[in-house]
């Protein structure tokens, strides 16, 4: 190469690395072109892992396609990035015409396969390339092991990933944090728990994922003690331990934890610079019924996503603060917010506890109208529970006839509720019969329509009630009764 030749290369790289010019694909593949280095498969292969990183693979792809002899280098660059950015079958079919190409795989090119393989659904695909790299001998290297531990416990195959790890000669906190979470994932939480007491060191991820594990199989109580031993053993929580944390105080009714949690946040400036731990908070003291502190920690908040907005807006649905719901509603609109599915939960529901029923139905034709939102099936319970509320019952059975999907059975028992509190029997007794056309085998439907027709004193529907019972094999619950 010539001297020009070597400056060009080392500008290209220059421009590659840098922070403010990295982004410019375009223009650094110009410069390739300018100066005839577009065949450099080593410059070609640094292209391709910064599209990688930047999930441009599409475009890494379209100047690898104009390679006319790309080697080892740049195919393993190539696998990397479609590991990193997908789609991940992209990478198997790199491998393959690597192989047609007659190039051999080293112990860099399956690293990353076995990372696509991880994020691929049919696990004999990663089984696939196993086999390979045991035909080539690299089933002990270190980061293949990692890989393999990874592939094995996404998949939920973890006697393949027990004897991988079992088979380690060092094994990182990586894989045992990968051990870890298959376990918890399977719902084996205590093997989980189990393999990290047997951990001599320890990560914040390890903690946070344990602590997860916990908290999300309904262990709460445990998650809350390993957060006060992982305090105890000296580890400082990180934004992910706090957002954890905070449902679980709400759950458990612990209060003085979650402010505890809220004024570490505070020292540690979490609470302002890490939006999720200021919607954690939010949502943490509405659920307790601290919505004064709510609102503070809301208003404090310098930077807000919709999250934030939706915790706020449901967490005065949840304290019976309809109006002041639907009023936050209006200035996230005025904000330029838009808002979402979740968000119209939240605000249906306020309209709801402050009897807006205008309003809410304004608001849910608007749904449609103006945000371009399909309603679901919970925004046409949160209608029914405004309607049936304010005594409109025959209104929230004509909505739930006319809805596009089939109704569940908690709309039509938020009907059957509305319809018992309002004195309409004949409305409650279709509900039911819906009720038991969708759950047949739930005996406290036919305790209801039983306890209906009783209620009217009609005797004979009772009996029949009773025969209906007999004859589809439904043994009634303990604790429910039949009147008469």
């Amino acid at each position: 190469m010539s001297r020009g030749g070597r400056e060009a290369e080392r500008r290209i790289l220059t421009l590659l690395h840098g922070r403010s010019t990295r982004t410019q694909l375009a223009q650094i593949h110009a410069h390739f072109l300018r100066h005839h280095l577009h065949q450099s498969n080593q410059l070609l292969s640094h292209f391709v892992s910064i599209c990688g990183s930047l999930h441009k693979m599409r475009y890494a792809h379209l100047v690898f396609l104009q390679t006319q002899n790309p080697n080892l280098l740049l195919f393993n660059s190539m696998i990397k990035g479609y590991s990193i950015s997908g789609p991940s079958l992209q990478s198997l079919h790199l491998f393959c015409l690597m192989r047609s190409r007659g190039i051999w795989p080293d112990r860099l090119t399956f690293a990353p396969l076995l990372k696509s393989c991880s994020n691929h659904p049919d696990l004999n695909l990663g089984r696939g390339v196993h086999a390979e790299i045991i035909a080539h001998g690299f089933e002990s290297h270190p980061p293949i092991q990692i890989g393999l531990v990874e592939l094995y416990s996404c998949h939920d195959a973890m006697k393949d990933a027990e004897r991988v790890f079992d088979a380690m000669s060092y094994r990182d906190v990586v894989a045992w944090n990968m051990m870890i979470r298959g376990y918890c994932k399977r719902g084996d939480v205590q093997l989980g728990l189990h393999l990290f007491s047997q951990m001599e060191e320890r990560s914040i991820v390890t903690w946070n994922s344990m602590i997860t594990s916990l908290a999300q199989s309904g262990r709460d109580n445990d998650a809350l003690k390993l957060f006060r031993q992982l305090w105890e053993d000296g580890f400082d929580p990180d934004d992910a331990t706090l957002v954890i944390l905070l449902p679980v105080c709400a759950r458990l009714g612990a209060y003085d934890v979650g402010r505890w949690i809220h004024s570490y946040a505070d020292s540690r400036r979490l609470s302002l610079d890490v939006v999720s731990v200021g919607n954690s908070l939010v949502d943490f003291y509405c659920k307790s019924g601290d919505t004064e502190t709510a609102q503070r920690v809301f208003n404090e908040m310098p930077r807000k996503n919709v999250v934030s907005w939706n915790a706020m807006i449901s967490g005065l649905a949840f304290n019976g603060q309809g109006e002041l719901g639907v009023g936050l509603f209006e200035h996230m609109k005025k904000k330029g917010v838009a808002p979402n599915h979740a968000t119209f939960i939240g605000v249906l529901a306020c309209c709801s506890h402050a009897g807006f029923v205008q309003r809410g139905q304004e608001l849910f034709n608007s749904m449609l109208t103006e945000h371009q939102l399909e309603p679901g099936q919970e925004h046409y319970g949160c209608m029914v529970d405004l309607l049936g509320r304010s005594g409109c019952v025959k209104e929230a059975y004509g909505l739930i006839t006319s809805m596009p999907m089939k109704p569940n059975a908690a709309l039509w028992g938020a009907l059957l509720s509305a319809c018992r509190t309002h004195g309409d029997l004949q409305l409650a007794e279709c509900a039911v019969k819906e009720l038991i056309n969708l759950e047949p085998h739930n005996s406290g439907n036919y305790v209801l329509l039983s306890n209906i027709y009783a209620e009217a004193g009609d005797w004979d529907k009772v009996g029949k009630v009773r025969l209906l019972m007999r004859e589809k094999s439904v043994k009634k619950d303990r604790g429910r009764s039949m009147i008469g």
